[in-house]
């Protein structure tokens, strides 16, 4: 029972997380005005916060006070000090991140279903993309810079790759183009979970029936046998509040800190948790196992001279290739970032060029598979992050990264990008044995920022699926998960729309009652 002295609070929904799909869930279940939705998020408010809402000022937000700040363990073969951004402020990391806005892959969703997500298939999940409120658009032609445009250019005649104008109308497997993004090109404005679902509502006043308790910590679950009863939360001032769901608790709080609060509330492996002198009320071993990602390395060129100053976020191109014919969808990705991104390459020694470009051969489908686990039954201590990187017994993912390597000088030595360049800074022209490039890059390994499936949805004879394709946690009742932590795969593109999708559907299964998702049985 919650303690008689904490404050209590009553809704029919109580959503954890104000971020990419708790946005979309709340605003959808506040369109009833006879439901009341409570929301308990970190953050503070987005509204008026130019460093959040300017979308090109995002790099500016890593590490800074809007940021959780995770590290990984060691990683043997990876890079140990990479800093995994979790987003402090509403919206999540759609506040927070570049907005590169792909619709995932057929082949990304039908991955899904065959995994045991029945009804997460490519037909089915189409039309929450059209449901989307975000503006979605391609890089505006006065963000397109000309560096971007040339690197396009040298992309298809280096690499014989089409050109794509407009990665969203079609499935592809090849293709580079400017990017679709979820903003604003008129100002360089976010079109955010937040700023896309509740700002409207938190600017006129029109939704009495939503509340946002900002700058507020979840910490434990409330558990009545197995029905979910609602949720501790903490405000910044250290007061203690107990908020109550009549119908259901949404759990929306990320990859990282869904799994987390999970086992902090006596919810995972029964053994990890009573090592720690958590007493577990429900032994679900697949609760922080699965995670993943999509691991990046980076070739950086010092350019002639300054580069152009307009674009819309830095990073406005990629490329997708598929190297094997018989893979699903692209396997090997860049990012071409009109910056130096030089990062990791420092701290190996490198000097970061006063003018410079990247491109950042990523790996679309990592045979990495980590686990998240906790150091500490205090909820304040962060879990500990084991991606793996790099530690699958075939190599794929390294070879995929000296491959991309390889594929970027081929680009670098094409018109009209190679006028731009002056010398190859990262991992240096010197450096052509495929063994050495292999270890450079792996130490300069980074992320895209795309923790997933720490609480992966899957079918009923999954021993590790930890909630069912209606979303419900295993074993419990009147509780659900809708963010990156059900993905029981990755997509081969960046995941974001896909987050948001998922809380679209989420709202339709609350919203459509018994017998189509809606109950909790």
């Amino acid at each position: 029972m919650p303690p008689v002295e904490a404050q209590k609070i009553t809704a029919d929904y109580v959503v954890v997380g104000g971020g990419t799909a708790g946005s979309v869930i709340a605003s959808r279940l506040a369109e009833d005005p006879a439901t009341s939705v409570v929301v308990i998020e970190g953050g503070p408010s987005d509204i008026d916060r130019e460093d959040v809402l300017t979308l090109r000022k995002w790099l500016g937000l890593l590490g800074g006070e809007l940021d959780y700040e995770y590290t990984t363990t060691e990683q043997p073969r990876g890079n140990s000090h990479i800093l995994h951004s979790r987003a402090k402020v509403l919206g999540g990391c759609s506040s927070h991140n570049t907005l590169i806005s792909f619709k995932p892959l057929p082949s990304d969703w039908d991955e899904w279903e065959a995994a045991g997500a029945a009804g997460w298939g490519a037909k089915a999940m189409d039309p929450y993309f059209g449901k989307l409120r975000n503006n979605i658009v391609r890089v505006a032609k006065k963000d397109q810079n000309a560096i971007a445009a040339d690197w396009i250019e040298a992309v298809k005649s280096a690499l014989g790759v089409p050109e794509v104008v407009g990665f969203n109308d079609r499935p592809f497997d090849e293709g580079v183009g400017f990017f679709d993004l979820s903003y604003h090109p008129e100002n360089n404005k976010r079109s955010s979970a937040s700023v896309a679902y509740l700002h409207p509502h938190m600017e006129a006043g029109d939704r009495p029936n939503l509340r946002l308790m900002l700058e507020t910590w979840a910490h434990k679950l409330e558990l009545e046998g197995t029905r979910a009863k609602g949720v501790h939360v903490r405000t910044k001032d250290g007061e203690e509040i107990y908020v109550e769901a009549g119908r259901e608790v949404l759990v929306c709080a990320g990859a990282v800190d869904t799994p987390r609060l999970l086992m902090h509330s006596g919810i995972g492996p029964e053994k990890d948790l009573e090592a720690l002198g958590i007493p577990c009320v429900l032994d679900l071993p697949g609760v922080g196992e699965n995670l993943i990602d999509h691991p990046e390395s980076v070739i950086v060129w010092e350019t002639n001279g300054p580069l152009p100053g307009n674009s819309a976020m830095d990073s406005d191109a990629g490329l997708f290739i598929k190297r094997d014919p018989e893979h699903q969808g692209p396997d090997l990705m860049f990012h071409f970032y009109q910056i130096p991104f030089t990062d990791n390459p420092e701290r190996l020694g490198y000097e970061r060029p006063e003018h410079g470009v990247s491109m950042t051969p990523n790996i679309p489908k990592s045979r990495a598979r980590g686990r998240l686990y906790l150091t500490s039954a205090d909820p304040e201590a962060k879990p500990a992050l084991d991606f793996r990187y790099f530690e699958d017994e075939s190599d794929y993912d390294g070879r995929t990264l000296v491959d991309g390597i390889k594929l970027a000088r081929e680009v670098a030595k094409a018109e009209p990008f190679k006028k731009w360049l002056k010398r190859e800074v990262f991992p240096g022209p010197d450096v052509t044995e495929d063994a050495e490039i292999s270890e450079l890059v792996r130490k300069a390994a980074h992320t895209v920022y795309h923790p997933a499936g720490t609480c992966r949805m899957g079918a009923a004879d999954d021993a590790l699926a930890v909630v069912d394709p209606e979303l419900r946690i295993r074993g419990l009742e009147n509780i659900r998960i809708a963010d990156a932590s059900v993905f029981p795969t990755m997509p081969a593109v960046n995941p974001m729309i896909g987050v948001l999708m998922v809380g679209e559907k989420c709202a339709e299964m609350l919203v459509a009652g018994p017998g189509t998702g809606g109950d909790s049985r």
